[in-house]
């Protein structure tokens, strides 16, 4: 991954100028550190899972280079994927290689089975199909056998094939056990779920990830879809356009990144319109959790 400047952008956005007959001003997404290096990581990026699981429908896939070209334009850079995700690890390899972004991407998966060698074969496997020899954070997808895959991560992050590791799971019945690993393992990422109607990780894991110094991912930050399908069905309360939302998607994204802790959510999506939204969510004021507190009543939520 290229760099992306320095210093956190927790504050207001930096505008950046752009010459024409007219002037615009275009809003910067913001960044958030990685705890164990400083590097930036832009607050919203792109989840793979059936969006981009589309191998075999040769049809589909300039829509998802314009997806990730989306993405991109928007100053955000993290692609999630998974063995788990069908074809998807193919679809972004091949896209990112058509296109020449690969630099612009930070290319994360995860390895998802038993044993040390079926996950080396894995991992392998996988490098091969995202068309890279390194990829920026391998993760043990849904903590499947972890002890033995933190071992070959540790491996490979020394010999320089990936740059970060971390654990992954989507439930909250899994938050324990994540609690667990975090306490007792040196992790560079936790990816977990998080969102307005699903706020566990308030309780432990945000605040475990901020004091141990581990970089969180948040996944499904809308509900797993049945919530925006709700919401969009009424108007957006007339103080969301103060926090600058134009939508519902980028209402539940902010709510994401109210927690300091968050370093990015990665909401999964197959259309360019959706992720040009879902990225103004990471632009313009990002108020914290008090902002929220007295909002969430109002939203039947």
């Amino acid at each position: 991954m290229q760099e992306r400047g320095s210093g956190a952008s927790r504050g207001a956005a930096r505008p950046r100028l752009h010459s024409s007959s007219r002037a615009l001003i275009v809003a910067r997404m913001h960044t958030r550190p990685i705890p164990a290096t400083g590097a930036l990581l832009p607050v919203i990026g792109l989840g793979t899972w059936r969006g981009f699981d589309v191998g075999g429908q040769p049809a589909q896939l300039p829509q998802r280079g314009e997806v990730l070209a989306a993405l991109f334009a928007a100053g955000g850079s993290v692609v999630d994927s998974s063995p788990m995700y069908g074809s998807s690890e193919q679809v972004v390899g091949e896209l990112l290689e058509r296109s020449g972004s690969r630099a612009k991407a930070f290319v994360a998966t995860k390895v998802w089975t038993s044993g040390r060698q079926a996950g080396i074969e894995q991992m392998e496997r996988s490098m091969a199909l995202l068309r890279t020899p390194h990829v920026d954070l391998m993760q043990v997808h849904n903590l499947l056998d972890w002890r033995t895959h933190l071992v070959t991560l540790r491996e490979w992050k020394a010999q320089g094939r990936i740059s970060y590791l971390g654990v992954t799971h989507y439930t909250d019945a899994a938050h324990d056990e994540l609690e667990a690993v975090m306490r007792t393992e040196v992790l560079d990422f936790v990816q977990f779920n998080y969102s307005i109607t699903d706020r566990a990780a308030e309780q432990r894991l945000l605040p475990l990830a901020a004091e141990r110094g581990v970089a969180a991912l948040v996944n499904l930050p809308f509900g797993g879809g049945w919530l925006l399908a709700r919401l969009r069905q009424q108007a957006l309360p007339g103080w969301a356009a103060d926090i600058g939302c134009r939508s519902w998607n980028q209402l539940l994204l902010k709510f994401v990144l109210a927690q300091p802790a968050v370093t990015c959510v990665i909401p999964g999506t197959s259309t360019p319109q959706h992720m040009r939204d879902n990225a103004g969510a990471g632009t313009g004021e990002l108020p914290g959790p008090e902002f929220w507190r007295p909002r969430l009543a109002e939203l039947g939520i």
